[in-house]
């Protein structure tokens, strides 16, 4: 495809080009990596490589506890991997009685952990190098410790501050009283030493072996009901993608229970509305995308759960006939209001890796809000997810909690295909009920309107926060600001929440033999080659 090589945002970084690339939110976890890479590893390789190291550099968006997503290309075929855990069997209605809404943090929001069972099963059907080799540098960032960077620190602190009281944190998080402050050097033996039994066992010890003995010995003494047999009875599903025609491509995302559905419904939506005529920062634009997204997130909100409880199936929202239907409610000069619910904030990691033999993966793993439930058991590191808190305890709700079942989930990878099949871009945007919207927005701008990844993710953004409200970043174009206000969205400029507010974007474009990759400079994205 023909690019736009010219970056008109503040962040001016370059793309990053070459045969094999990794992009990812730390510069550690990237170099892990390339390191994989180099060693003779395949893209599949790079990218656990690079999840298990932002387990250690960077806790503030996943853990040893978090569920998993991924997308691969492995040359001949596209393959959909969803590896999110789920409820205990005794989260019944009765757990939650005399709740308004599900915890936020605690042992009652940790559904069963999903991402060591990714690594394990995508090593060992993709992978070329040893399960043990690709913790290695996780390990030593674990063990002889890293540099803890501003980006991190702050959130860290903010972290901190919420979930000093969970049990576990303040031991495992907080040395010598406090978060670690920007430039310090954070080590972990405790994190070092799981890693090595997870090494060593390709993950059984983590649901089978003492790491999950330790799990449920801790979620009894501090009255969850989460035990080992809640663990032992885990399992990925191979799930394929859900596709939709986008701007001459088709974009993929992973079946419900991720909310990936929602960017599809947009897309299809602006593809109904012939959009592409303005510019891509033209307020026409702007204001269609917001609006496509809206609608999405409406039914997202109504019907996304476990797909054993959906009660329509995926495909209908995806309909083009129903698509076309709700494109036509777009008022396309005024804002409107579809009444969804209002998003929740998140924490996310993503990795996109491609290597020369074609090999291109999509991969996110995450805690959900930040440290997610702030629980960690005590001498192992394992920090735990709290995707309960997506469980609606609405009565009849598709999404309703229950025994084994998935929650409806924010985090999600994508991917780009050319319409004759072959694969064009792995591409994500970490950051909660953020990803869904950014996916969105990166499709707009690198397949409809051509910008090069790294202007996509160096663009201000959007997010809608619920009825006509949209906030943007503070280097959205101040006209594009008041026309959108003039057409009744009720804009905020929001400056200062960093990562959790817009999310961070990788993205690798596929570029005949090479590649073109961009990282987010939101957090501390960075892109390796060679």
């Amino acid at each position: 495809m023909n690019l736009d090589w010219n970056n008109p945002y503040a962040s001016a970084r370059s793309a990053v080009m070459g045969r094999n690339v990794v992009s990812t939110s730390q510069p550690l976890a990237a170099q892990a990596g390339l390191r994989m890479l180099q060693a003779g590893g395949n893209a599949v390789d790079a990218a656990l490589a690079a999840a298990m190291a932002l387990t250690v550099v960077e806790p503030t968006g996943c853990g040893l506890g978090s569920d998993a997503f991924a997308i691969v290309w492995d040359g001949k075929a596209l393959h959909g991997l969803n590896a999110s855990g789920r409820a205990p069997v005794a989260w019944n209605a009765d757990r939650f009685k005399g709740h308004t809404a599900m915890p936020d943090k605690g042992w009652d929001t940790v559904t069963v952990p999903g991402a060591v069972s990714a690594w394990s099963t995508l090593s060992r059907r993709f992978g070329r190098l040893p399960f043990a080799d690709l913790a290695a540098p996780a390990i030593a960032y674990a063990r002889h410790g890293f540099p803890v960077s501003p980006t991190i620190a702050r959130l860290w602190a903010l972290g901190a501050a919420r979930l000093g009281d969970q049990p576990g944190f303040a031991e495992c998080f907080m040395p010598h009283g406090r978060a670690p402050r920007a430039s310090e050097m954070f080590r972990s033996e405790a994190h070092a030493r799981t890693l090595e039994a997870i090494a060593d066992t390709h993950g059984e010890a983590f649901y089978r072996g003492p790491l999950a003995q330790a799990m449920a010995t801790h979620a009894s003494a501090c009255g969850g009901v989460m035990t080992e047999e809640d663990l032992a009875s885990h399992s990925v599903d191979w799930c394929g993608t859900l596709a939709q025609p986008f701007a001459g491509s088709v974009v993929h995302e992973i079946p419900p229970n991720g909310q990936g559905i929602a960017a599809l419904m947009a897309m299809g939506m602006l593809e109904a509305l012939g959009i592409g005529q303005q510019p891509v920062d033209h307020v026409d634009t702007v204001h269609c995308a917001i609006e496509a997204m809206k609608l999405a997130l409406a039914d997202l909100h109504h019907y996304n759960a476990d797909p054993a409880a959906m009660r329509v199936a995926p495909g209908a929202l995806l309909d083009p006939g129903y698509l076309a239907e709700r494109a036509r409610m777009i008022d396309l000069q005024q804002a409107g209001d579809p009444g969804y619910g209002a998003p929740k904030p998140g924490g996310t990691v993503y990795v996109a890796a491609a290597d020369a033999g074609g090999m291109m993966v999509s991969f996110i793993q995450s805690n959900y809000m930040g440290f997610g439930s702030g629980v960690v058991v005590p001498g192992t590191g394992i920090s735990l997810q709290n995707r309960g808190n997506g469980f609606s305890l609405e009565p009849g709700h598709a999404n309703e909690v229950g025994p084994g079942k998935r929650p409806s989930h924010t985090i999600i990878p994508a991917f780009a295909m050319h319409a004759d099949g072959t694969p064009q871009m792995a591409f994500g945007v970490m950051g909660g009920p953020m990803q869904s919207q950014g996916h969105l927005q990166m499709a707009l701008r690198v397949l409809r309107y051509g910008q090069n990844p790294q202007a996509a993710a160096d663009a201000p953004r959007w997010r809608v926060t619920g009825g006509r409200g949209v906030v943007v970043e503070p280097a959205f174009d101040r006209d594009v600001v008041q026309a959108l206000a003039q057409r009744g969205h009720a804009v905020q400029v929001e400056g200062g929440n960093g990562v959790f507010a817009f999310g961070g974007a990788q993205l690798i474009l596929k570029n005949g033999d090479s590649y073109i990759a961009g990282s987010d400079p939101r957090k501390d994205g960075q892109a390796v080659a060679y």
